[in-house]
């Protein structure tokens, strides 16, 4: 899969069961996309968001030699240095704002804001650069943000199940993890509506989101 591009595809449908737009939306949720550098956040907004997507991407320089880790995408040539943010309204009037992170650590810093009043995240990670997720993972873990774990699924990566993508990220049980093409509309928002239901049911239940810190790697974006 190349993920490079992120405009919304031909075939997007987000716009066919929100009537209630013009009276602008009953509820409003913030939802986080994050995950490591080059794993389909800009690609994700850009293909369910009913409104043009606010980028932030700049080109790679020479100057990001040694900075940045180009490790499995060096056919990159850009990088979102503050945000993607899009818009997708659902039915009954839910609105979902959506926040993309960047993902080089240079630009950590500004998650703390992103996440402010998020209702959860989503990490979509890379079967090809697993070990690029865990900061995401653990974050939001850390914060007690729910979350679920997308894995954009490449056109050249190698398939797992799910089961097997839990284990090696070492994520507990009650977390999802699903299966998508963050370029397609349809797979992106059913990876968000699962978000938003694995957030309710854990905000209607006992709380399973304290954080592990025997799992904590050196850096994380709070580190």
């Amino acid at each position: 899969m190349n993920s490079a591009r992120s405009d919304p595809p031909p075939d997007a449908d987000v716009n066919d069961d929100h009537d209630e737009r013009a009276d602008g939306p009953r509820v409003a949720l913030k939802i986080l996309v994050a995950g490591g550098f080059g794993v389909g956040k800009t690609t994700m907004v850009g293909a369910v968001s009913e409104i043009r997507p606010l980028r932030t991407e700049e080109a790679l320089t020479e100057a990001s030699v040694g900075v940045d880790d180009l490790d499995g995408v060096g056919d990159k040539t850009t990088t979102t240095v503050a945000m993607d943010f899009g818009r997708i309204t659902l039915r009954d009037g839910v609105a979902i704002y959506l926040f993309g992170t960047p993902g080089q650590e240079r630009f950590w810093f500004m998650w703390n804001e992103l996440s402010r009043g998020a209702l959860g995240a989503v990490v979509l990670a890379d079967t090809r650069r697993l070990m690029a997720s865990f900061a995401s993972i653990d974050y939001f873990e850390q914060k007690g943000t729910p979350f679920v774990v997308a894995v954009n699924c490449f056109d050249d990566a190698d398939r797992y199940d799910p089961p097997e993508i839990r284990m090696a990220l070492d994520i507990d049980p009650h977390v999802p993890v699903l299966l998508c093409d963050a370029r397609r509309t349809v797979s992106a928002k059913q990876v968000l509506v699962s978000l938003v239901e694995h957030a309710l049911r854990l905000a209607s239940g006992p709380s399973s989101t304290s954080p592990r810190a025997w799992r904590t790697p050196a850096r994380t974006p709070e580190g």
